[in-house]
């Protein structure tokens, strides 16, 4: 399996309320620092969307927690695409120390493109793929048998 290249990070700040009675943070927020993740990738890497008609939902994550993460410490979370189909796509992420570069967490998703006027699923908009495989470096789509 080819090693992924994170091109994307985006640092955390970790909140009191994130942190659980045992000292560390709590495993329900590292959703959130993955959505935060995912935002902030779209927002640099696809130009043009239209977050009132469209959006990108999740359907399905696998996470894996490998080491616990303090509320001192000091975290980033890392997105890149690995996969670009009709109208899914696949994102790897994982929670990094700053520090130490070492990986507290991994996180598998496939995201589909929504049509929030037609409350249906809807092709990837050509721009965004052309935009996301340009800034990944690779051309990401899934080849058709």
């Amino acid at each position: 399996m080819e090693e992924i290249v994170f091109k994307h990070t985006l640092p955390l700040q970790i909140r009191f309320n994130d942190v659980d009675k045992f000292g560390h943070i709590n495993n329900s927020i590292y959703l959130s620092f993955y959505d935060l993740g995912k935002t902030e990738y779209f927002a640099s890497v696809c130009p043009n969307v239209d977050w009132e008609k469209d959006a990108i939902v999740v359907v399905h994550i696998d996470v894996d927690f490998i080491s616990q993460i303090f509320s001192t410490d000091h975290v980033s979370v890392q997105t890149a695409v690995t996969s670009i189909g009709t109208k899914s796509f696949e994102l790897a992420q994982q929670v990094i120390s700053n520090d130490t570069k070492e990986v507290k967490c991994v996180c598998r998703s496939v995201m589909v493109t929504y049509d929030l006027i037609a409350h249906k699923s809807k092709p990837l908009n050509e721009e965004w793929i052309e935009a996301i495989c340009a800034y990944e470096g690779k051309d990401l789509r899934k080849k058709k048998l």
